[in-house]
């Protein structure tokens, strides 16, 4: 029974903290390089923890160089200690919608803050990777608000939830819960494949064939959502790279790290 109140207690102070600290850091461009886009950052790890040195501060800080303007997004995830102390068993822990709603009050702050930082409202995206890719996408097909982004980029990302051949259990785990990762109603909710409006803004979209993490196949059923429904989008699929590379010069291979040249050569042509 002692053992039982010390897991409860810790699992609160886990949730506890998950909470206070969610934050959106800004990593603003110069003056003379502004190119007045900005682009909110959801790093990935499976809803569950955030890398924030490859995926997070290690992306915002390559986007700021670039002359656009990046805020990393510190959302709400399951917590770490959801796979140590096993509290999800007991109904605890961050889960959907709270990673929405993050997203969309982050877009809320970037659009109230525009003018004083010299960001034109146009020019507002969302950039994710793996499970941040799934929330990214989920910026705009799951959003209720009056902020939505204006262009869309998920890298290697998580997309469907009900697909058994492909789905990412544990980032589904992550954001259902031990309980929710079985309700067929939700999970489909979640699976963006199935959720593309017509009205989809241009979408960015990268992975790997020898991704070891999230099955390939995520992107290309994205790929194929984004074409049946006449969105624009490019989508580049690279044979090597991996898994969790972010905007690092070292992981990943020669060949997938080019999607940095990629993304800015696109976003270029974007704003023309």
């Amino acid at each position: 029974m002692r053992r039982l109140r010390l897991i409860i207690f810790l699992t609160l102070c886990a949730a506890t903290l998950s909470a206070a600290e969610q934050l959106l850091t800004p990593y603003l461009a110069d003056s003379a390089s502004n190119t007045r886009t900005a682009v909110i950052v959801c790093p990935g790890g499976s809803y569950s923890w955030l890398d924030m040195k490859e995926e997070g501060v290690g992306v915002a800080k390559w986007l700021q160089s670039q002359g656009i303007n990046a805020f990393v997004l510190k959302y709400h995830v399951a917590n770490v200690s959801a796979y140590i102390i096993g509290y999800r068993v007991l109904g605890i822990g961050n889960k959907y919608p709270k990673m929405l709603n993050d997203v969309e009050l982050a877009l809320q702050q970037v659009y109230h803050q525009a003018d004083s930082l010299h960001i034109d409202t146009a020019r507002i995206g969302v950039m994710g990777f793996s499970a941040g890719g799934h929330l990214t996408m989920m910026s705009y097909t799951h959003n209720q608000t009056a902020y939505k982004p204006h262009f869309l980029c998920p890298i290697y990302p998580v997309v469907t939830m009900a697909d058994e051949r492909y789905a990412h259990k544990r980032s589904r785990r992550g954001a259902l819960g031990v309980w929710g990762q079985w309700n067929k109603p939700l999970r489909d909710s979640l699976s963006i494949e199935q959720h593309i409006p017509h009205d989809c803004p241009p979408v960015f979209l990268v992975n790997c064939v020898d991704d070891p993490v999230v099955k390939y196949q995520n992107a290309e059923l994205l790929d194929s959502a984004l074409t049946v429904n006449n969105v624009s989008h490019k989508y580049i699929q690279y044979q090597t790279g991996g898994h969790g590379f972010g905007a690092s010069t070292i992981k990943g291979t020669d060949e997938c790290r080019q999607w940095k040249n990629e993304f800015i050569q696109w976003i270029s042509n974007l704003n023309q």
